[in-house]
């Protein structure tokens, strides 16, 4: 089922219980336009309230994932630059609520699969997603230092918590260009597959989510999520009501009762 995102800079289609959400200006290493950035907030919060979705697959036309800012509209040349600092101040912070922070706080399988260059908030939004999935020919940059810029976003701390602190620091200082097997041996992405065979290997592991037990993994979000900032007793305790929430599910009694009968669950996402 194909979506109207309102532009034709982001495209959407809902299939097999995954929204397939494709930044669309190629020509532009699929920058990030006001067009295509509100059409992507607007499908993170449609596609993750959405009951038909299981999993969210974001990717990119042609060779980049995306690029991030458009460089040509910065530096006071595009109209953010006729605002006052407060006026500035309250806008970004409100885009990146409702665009990174919105696909952190999406309770599914979030996955980012990338043909190419993830750069600046192109890589934060990469970095949003729970996976990543890299074509062999693709490489990240946080790019800010190379413009003159500090991060936005939550890059540094959506970095630093996927690769650490130490080198965390280095990719942002350095904005080196790290290429996708590196970028696994980092954990900067979680695989990296044949340029060919990214779309289908990327939407075949998205749909493999998508078909799972949804509750349990909601759960599963929930506990990871607070693992980074909760003391170990408060992670026994909500880890323990979790389990025993999904115990109570359609999903749970099917998935014992294929166990049992030595076939593939069929779950329903209850």
């Amino acid at each position: 089922m194909e979506i109207d995102t309102g532009t034709t800079e982001l495209l959407c289609s809902v299939r097999d219980g995954v929204a397939l959400i494709t930044l669309n200006r190629p020509e532009a290493r699929n920058a990030m336009s006001p067009d295509l950035t509100e059409a992507l907030r607007n499908q993170i919060k449609a596609r993750g309230d959405d009951d038909a979705v299981g999993a969210l697959l974001i990717t990119g036309a042609g060779t980049a994932f995306s690029s991030g800012g458009d460089v040509k509209g910065m530096g006071g040349r595009g109209p953010r630059g006729q605002m006052s600092y407060e006026e500035r101040l309250a806008d970004l912070r409100w885009r990146q609520t409702h665009l990174t922070g919105a696909l952190v706080a999406v309770r599914k399988p979030t996955i980012a699969a990338l043909p190419g260059a993830a750069a600046g908030a192109g890589l934060a939004i990469a970095l949003a997603c729970d996976i990543r999935i890299a074509a062999k020919s693709a490489f990240c940059t946080t790019g800010y230092a190379k413009i003159g810029l500090s991060g936005d976003y939550g890059i540094s701390w959506l970095l630093t918590r996927t690769v650490g602190p130490m080198r965390a620091r280095e990719l942002m200082f350095t904005s080196e260009k790290v290429g996708a097997e590196r970028c696994e041996q980092i954990g900067l992405v979680n695989r990296v597959v044949d340029d060919a065979r990214l779309q289908d290997e990327a939407f075949a592991f998205a749909k493999s989510l998508a078909e799972g037990p949804r509750v349990a993994l909601r759960h599963m979000k929930d506990n990871l999520d607070e693992a980074l900032h909760i003391n170990y007793a408060d992670a026994h305790y909500r880890e323990a009501e979790r389990l025993v929430q999904s115990s109570r599910t359609a999903d749970h009694k099917e998935a014992v009762a294929s166990f049992v009968e030595k076939r593939k669950p069929v779950f329903k996402g209850r």
